[in-house]
């Protein structure tokens, strides 16, 4: 992903994908972060121009931020909330259903402090079906979230999580378990 291994010397990506990121940006401001609350379809059309592969019925809130809409993989019916940050720098996998609550951020990318360059390490983030990330909470680089976990508001997660449990704190643990719920059809 990374286009210059020194950070300190020039930009870590390339001059087309700031090109593009450009673009997008322009885009996010004039036609999605304004864009009235209840018009999903069209920010998942705009999403979908950009390369974010986008299922059925999602709903991203026009006060979400995007990095990259061409690295999102969003699920049937996931939801993204209000005032969440996707920094995609690498990939984020959102599966079915999954709900990302207001305020959370998923990000892809750090620096290694070791490397006199402050070289850019990306790693993808995978939020299995199902999942719930809570209010305010913040994903490391490289982690996957089960399916069904539920991420308890203003959590740190810097560890991949567990299927059907309920994780909380900084750092994020397991707490408890979580039922499995029957999906509700058509609601």
């Amino acid at each position: 992903m990374s286009y210059n291994l020194n950070t300190r010397t020039g930009p870590s990506f390339s001059w087309a994908n700031r090109l593009q990121r450009t673009l997008w940006a322009l885009a996010y401001w004039s036609l999605f972060r304004f864009s009235p609350r209840p018009l999903h379809g069209w920010r998942r059309w705009l999403l979908r121009r950009f390369g974010a592969q986008v299922g059925q019925g999602v709903h991203v809130y026009p006060s979400a931020k995007i990095w990259a809409p061409w690295n999102l993989v969003l699920g049937d019916e996931c939801g993204v909330g209000d005032d969440v940050t996707l920094y995609a720098q690498d990939k984020i996998y959102l599966g079915a259903k999954v709900v990302v609550s207001q305020g959370a951020y998923l990000c892809t990318g750090t620096h290694d402090y070791r490397d006199p360059g402050f070289k850019l390490i990306t790693r993808p983030i995978r939020v299995e079906a199902e999942a719930w990330i809570a209010a305010f909470v913040f994903v490391h680089p490289g982690i996957t979230i089960g399916e069904g976990a539920v991420i308890g508001a203003r959590s740190v997660v810097d560890a991949d999580m567990p299927a059907w449990k309920v994780c909380s704190g900084h750092p994020c643990r397991v707490v408890k378990d979580r039922p499995r719920i029957a999906s509700v059809e058509g609601a």
